[in-house]
């Protein structure tokens, strides 16, 4: 059973920045494409960015210069961080793994960026 948990999501003033952790279980992380995707309200949800088992990353241009992502293979989480976070970043953020033919998601976790 494949479990994605995301933390690290809150309320943070413009400028500011967050780190969005999500741990996996189940067995799948190693082999898996991690990615972070964003629903804003009444937004699709969209890719934020990637990374893959052997560390290639995409990042999306709207938030590429503010945003890292990495994976800790020994931890079997995968991490986002974002700086000089906007208003418009405010969104639920999703963690997901993909492993073809699988996709898997987490609950999410809000990110609120307001003052």
């Amino acid at each position: 059973q494949v479990q994605l948990v995301e933390s690290g999501g809150g309320l943070v003033e413009p400028g500011g920045s967050l780190t969005l952790s999500c741990a996996a279980s189940g067995g799948i992380f190693s082999y898996a494409t991690m990615g972070w995707y964003r629903q804003a309200p009444g937004k699709q949800r969209e890719l934020v960015a990637t990374i893959t088992p052997g560390g290639s990353k995409v990042i999306t241009a709207s938030v590429k210069g503010r945003v890292t992502i990495s994976r800790d293979n020994a931890k079997n989480t995968v991490y986002l961080r974002m700086n000089s976070l906007k208003p418009e970043d405010t969104a639920v953020y999703y963690c997901n793994a993909q492993r073809d033919p699988s996709i898997y998601w987490g609950q999410g976790t809000q990110v609120t960026v307001s003052s």
